[in-house]
């Protein structure tokens, strides 16, 4: 039987990447290893967003407060609470925060380790390793 985990929101620590946005990491390959996903939230504040980049494996996304937009291969989509994403590993994509309110989403990654390369760049970085920052405006 696989081992069944509980993540309570408030004691799990979140992780700053940069630009005043914030993680709390979910099921990850530190909290579940034996999951073959992985799963969290992420706050962006007013006016900021992730920078272009792609996964090594599908995403999942849910905004599940503010309002926001989804770039998508250059192709951009405004974004409102509960609107869902599903991107395909290797498509350049971003999420933007557009409202006057923080932007909290629900990201779930089809796979337990996951990587992120940021568009213009040949590094492959860990997901939410220090080289995995969001900052872009």
């Amino acid at each position: 039987m696989s081992k069944i985990h509980i993540f309570r929101v408030d004691s799990v620590p979140t992780i700053s990447r940069g630009g005043g946005v914030t993680t709390t990491p979910l099921a990850t390959q530190f909290t579940a290893p034996e999951s073959r996903f992985t799963t969290g939230m992420s706050v962006y504040p007013v006016g900021k967003g992730a920078p272009l980049h792609k996964h090594n494996c599908d995403e999942q996304v849910t905004l599940l407060e503010g309002v926001g937009e989804v770039e998508i291969d250059g192709k951009i989509t405004p974004l409102k609470q509960y609107d869902s994403t599903y991107i395909p590993g290797g498509v350049v994509h971003a999420f933007r925060n557009k409202g006057n309110s923080s932007m909290r989403i629900l990201w779930i990654y089809a796979a337990s380790r996951v990587t992120r390369t940021f568009e213009g760049s040949d590094e492959e970085v860990e997901h939410l390793s220090a080289k995995d920052m969001m900052v872009k405006t």
